[in-house]
């Protein structure tokens, strides 16, 4: 798969989204997850030596929207990726760090989207040429709001 990123506002993706699949829940098969990433402080521009540093830790939540379409023929995925940096902090003892867990396309939406929270970016991943430009029509109709036209519809 030939991946590239796509200009568009991850919020209008989702509102597209939302009511495309109120309107059509059949048409995209959409999966969403949330995951919780612990690493080690890098040294950049700070003031702590290594034996600080390895006390500290940078927490992320790390939420993943993919799109795509019923049919896996069709040959695409739509992914919005927002991660979320709490920063440096100590770790609490016992303090467990959540596994992936599963959410729906409302809780992305309002825990990551609405709220502005962390960097969002969208990236499209295609199968050929035919799949390009079903990819391209579908992020048309996103930039245009057309979602209440009926069901996406591959017409090659």
């Amino acid at each position: 798969m030939q991946t590239y990123p796509v200009d568009i506002d991850p919020e209008q993706l989702i509102r597209w989204l939302e009511a495309k699949h109120a309107a059509s829940p059949s048409v995209f098969r959409i999966t969403a997850v949330r995951a919780t990433d612990e690493r080690m402080v890098p040294p950049r521009g700070t003031h702590l030596d290594d034996l600080d540093r390895e006390d500290l830790r940078e927490i992320a939540t790390i939420a993943t929207l993919e799109i795509a379409p019923a049919h896996a023929s069709e040959g695409w995925l739509l992914t919005v990726v927002v991660e979320d940096e709490v920063g440096p902090r100590l770790p609490d003892k016992g303090a467990l760090i959540e596994d992936e867990q599963t959410i729906d396309l409302v809780t992305f939406d309002q825990e990551f989207i609405r709220t502005g929270r962390g960097n969002a970016s969208v990236v499209a991943a295609v199968e050929g040429p035919e799949a390009e430009k079903r990819m391209a029509r579908l992020l048309h109709s996103i930039e245009a709001d057309r979602h209440n036209s009926g069901p996406a519809k591959s017409t090659d």
